[in-house]
């Protein structure tokens, strides 16, 4: 209850904030058509809808990421968290509080991101649905990594790696814009070790009707956001014992 009640106070900070939360919502839109248009003007297929939609969603979840540390560095900024830490919410309480109002704006995003291709040939069916369900481990993964970021650095330290460095990350290593083989076997193999290039899969899998190579990548995906999350509580536990959030 503590931790729901926690969750109802961070998803009215987000509402304050409407500019960024549609920042964050438009900007994989507009990498979308962009693609599309360059697409339209080429002999060869590289940008085909039903591969660049999902692949637009999962990268729009970096911002989710950038969202969730700027919402907790701000807190740890400020004296809110101090008075905070005198209740007898728990590391894990709080974590779940700033994760839950995330989920949302995440499904959220897939979903805007999903309709919005659906002029240009994405096709709503059921297997986009899966495909949209598909990519929640990867939302609770970047907002692990956005709460983990946000417990570690200060809101101004938030917008470079969370901005800057994880775009450029999801970017390289996800194969969301260009074929992973390109790069060699070696490559390709690094990247489907890591999490941001199964999530990929996983979505593009489920919109092609692939449901047996969905599974791999999910797991991928899921140990990687578990492990994530534990680590962003054990940290923050860590940080409010010793006085330093």
């Amino acid at each position: 209850m503590q931790a729901i009640a926690f969750a109802g106070r961070n998803r009215r900070e987000l509402i304050r904030d409407p500019l960024t939360v549609a920042f964050g919502l438009g900007f994989p839109l507009v990498l979308l058509y962009l693609l599309s248009a360059i697409q339209r003007n080429v002999p060869v297929e590289l940008f085909a809808v039903e591969r660049l939609a999902p692949g637009a969603a999962s990268f729009g979840l970096t911002f989710i990421a950038l969202f969730s540390a700027m919402l907790i560095s701000r807190d740890r900024s400020q004296s809110f968290m101090m008075r905070l830490c005198a209740s007898p919410m728990r590391a894990g309480d709080f974590i779940l509080g700033y994760l839950l109002p995330m989920l949302p704006i995440a499904e959220a995003q897939i979903a805007i991101c999903y309709l919005a291709a659906a002029p240009l040939g994405f096709s709503l069916n059921l297997r986009a649905l899966v495909s949209l369900l598909s990519l929640l481990p990867a939302a609770v993964l970047y907002i692990a990594i956005g709460l983990l970021c946000g417990t570690l650095l200060t809101d101004k330290q938030v917008g470079g790696v969370c901005g800057a460095a994880l775009t450029n990350v999801c970017a390289w290593l996800s194969g969301v814009w260009f074929d992973l083989e390109l790069l060699g076997e070696g490559f390709k193999s690094v990247c489907d070790a890591l999490p941001f290039a199964s999530a990929v899969s996983a979505a593009r899998a489920a919109v092609s009707g692939n449901y047996a190579g969905m599974v791999q990548p999910l797991l991928i995906v899921s140990a990687y956001a578990a492990a994530l999350m534990a680590i962003a509580v054990l940290v923050f536990h860590r940080r409010m014992k010793t006085g330093r959030l």
